[in-house]
């Protein structure tokens, strides 16, 4: 509870590390889905047989799209439809992958070798830069992210980008969303979305009014208000709805006891006036 709250409840003064070996073996692999649902489907697989990748992300139609529009060899490798990619670390890497790959292959994946995979992993930090790139070019790009169970990621999905579509729209701005998978658990997953849309005034008046409509149509859809960008101060006014009020007065009793006069990321977390 303490590393979570985000600087709410006191300061860390001291952490201890846990240092692993580098890895021994390091093995990359790519593969493509006929469409995002069958790539669900098959990071499902992976993540409840519990003998998964070290990493795995599932990146949509529009998201794969763009990797295509690409130089290189990920437009080269992948299909159209989905794509993933896999990497491997650690011991017993043939074992893993060979069950992985039983698994993404049931559900319709084909593998698409070694290059996409790895050139993933060299760009995969060359977005931000990307991003400013656009902003300075009058295209907003912005990102956020929920999880939900396996079972309710499709319509959680289709309501985020419903959201993001109507809300740019009644903007007057025309929209490109993309979608990719980066977390996977036995019980559900990530959503983690990219929004490109045409605004050259106000962007940042109109983004927080689409954001308050997607963080709506996430609450609503019995998505997590935030998966791990964290609730910070935009996401506050949400976090009520999903964990109760019961949950509201828990943490605001615990910051009265360690910080009673309040200075401590105010408004961050628990809305200021809730701590009053």
């Amino acid at each position: 509870m303490f590393l979570g709250s985000e600087g709410i409840f006191g300061v860390i003064t001291e952490v201890k590390v846990r240092v692993h070996p580098i890895p021994r073996e390091r093995l990359f692999e790519s593969w493509t889905f006929p469409d995002f649902e069958s790539g669900v489907e098959g990071l499902r697989r992976v993540a409840q047989s519990g003998d998964g990748p070290t990493v795995i992300r599932l990146s949509d139609e529009a998201e794969t799209a763009v990797s295509l529009a690409q130089v290189g060899k990920i437009g080269k490798a992948l299909a159209k439809g989905a794509s993933a990619v896999t990497v491997y670390e650690g011991e017993d890497i043939t074992g893993r992958r060979a069950r992985a790959s039983a698994q993404l292959a049931a559900a319709g994946g084909t593998s698409a070798g070694e290059g996409a995979a790895e050139e993933w992993l060299q760009g995969r930090f060359d977005g931000p830069y990307l991003r400013d790139s656009l902003l300075d070019a009058g295209v907003f790009c912005e990102t956020l992210e929920t999880a939900t169970t396996w079972s309710n990621l499709r319509p959680l999905r289709t309501a985020v980008e419903t959201a993001l579509k109507h809300g740019f729209a009644d903007a007057g701005a025309k929209t490109y969303v993309m979608c990719h998978v980066s977390h996977i658990y036995p019980t559900g997953a990530s959503l983690y979305f990219t929004v490109l849309a045409g605004i050259r005034a106000e962007p940042l008046g109109v983004w927080e009014a689409v954001k308050a409509r997607v963080n709506d149509a996430i609450i609503a859809s019995g998505g997590t208000i935030s998966h791990h960008h964290a609730v910070g101060r935009d996401h506050a006014d949400w976090l009520g709805q999903e964990i109760g009020d019961t949950g509201i007065r828990i943490l605001t009793a615990i910051k009265r006891e360690l910080d009673p006069a309040g200075i401590l990321n105010p408004g961050a977390v628990i809305p200021v006036e809730r701590t009053r």
